[in-house]
């Protein structure tokens, strides 16, 4: 399966060397989808409402369990056809800022890190 390829800095569109719009590939595109649903915020996506995390109902500016952030971001990265686990770590929580990696592996194997 393709996606669109985006730039990893700005999250925008890229071009190809043709100058046409890129296009990124397995397993490359299931990471990339993996960091977008990581982003999606409950509701917000036009065509599904359903999908997304409930940031605003239950993360931000909440101080939820640990354990329900990371069952809320592996159930976000599951989203994401082909991808049969997920794993989420958590690196530090500093002055409001959570960082940490989802490790996810698809059904050819094949683990993918994405970092958030």
């Amino acid at each position: 399966m393709k996606t669109l390829l985006l730039d990893t800095v700005q999250w925008d569109l890229v071009k190809d060397a043709a100058g046409n719009i890129a296009l990124a590939s397995e397993p490359y595109a299931q990471a990339q989808d993996v960091a977008s649903a990581l982003r999606l915020f409950n509701g917000e996506l036009y065509y599904d409402t359903a999908k997304g995390l409930p940031y605003w109902e239950q993360i931000l500016g909440k101080l939820p369990p640990m354990s329900l952030v990371k069952s809320r971001l592996a159930a976000a990265a599951l989203t994401v056809p082909g991808l049969v686990s997920a794993k989420v770590f958590f690196a530090s929580f500093k002055a409001r800022n959570l960082r940490g990696q989802v490790q996810v592996t698809n059904i050819n194997g094949q683990t993918l890190t994405v970092a958030f």
